[in-house]
């Protein structure tokens, strides 16, 4: 494999690795939430990685497992918009370059001037980086509340929808998850692009 393209799937293969381990632990729940909070302002690993086992250890809890993913997300969402409100030249441009997201920032200005609440919607719901919704959010001062609502309605529908999915159809995604992760972090990177390219046709 080229070492350009082996390193950065290495890494994300032992944060992933990381990340899921904690499913393992009496404080899962906690790892959950902190997970979910850290990833909407700069954490790489997105929660599902953690969802997904636990609601497999204990189907019974999948719809506490997922009300608490939401609620960590949302809430990191609001800490996401105030490094992007008062704190972008010290905290949110380092997290924009760490993940070379400078091409998005101006887009993601005039999306806002468009449309916030879908935009912020669309990237709740899908593999756009959600930290990069939440701090541009901040840094062009748009409605908290908007946010909040896009936020609430986006990730609650995909972490409920992940958690429902998997008490149904149980084990065998997370075996396929383990078995294909190099082609699925591809397929996500594909995702992602598509994503960007989804923002730019609102008009």
């Amino acid at each position: 494999m080229n070492k350009i393209l082996a390193y950065p799937l290495t890494l994300s293969r032992k944060m992933y690795d990381w990340t899921i381990n904690w499913a393992k632990t009496k404080y899962a729940e906690y790892a959950l939430f902190c997970i979910s909070f850290a990833e909407s302002s700069f954490f790489p690993i997105p929660p599902d990685v953690l969802l997904i086992p636990m609601v497999i250890s204990d189907k019974k809890k999948w719809f506490r497992t997922a009300l608490i993913c939401s609620v960590g997300s949302i809430l990191g969402a609001m800490l996401g918009y105030y490094i992007g409100y008062a704190l972008f030249e010290l905290v949110g441009q380092k997290i924009v370059d760490l993940y070379n997201l400078q091409h998005v920032v101006e887009m993601l200005r005039q999306r806002y001037q468009e449309h916030a609440f879908i935009t912020v919607f669309t990237a709740a719901f899908t593999p756009i980086p959600f930290k990069a919704i939440t701090i541009t959010a901040g840094l062009f001062k748009i409605s908290i509340f908007s946010l909040f609502i896009g936020s609430a309605i986006g990730r609650s529908a995909r972490f409920f929808i992940v958690a429902g999915l998997i008490r149904i159809f149980g084990e065998k995604i997370q075996v396929f998850i383990e078995k294909y992760f190099n082609l699925l972090t591809v397929v996500f990177v594909v995702l992602l692009v598509g994503g960007f390219f989804a923002l730019k046709l609102l008009k």
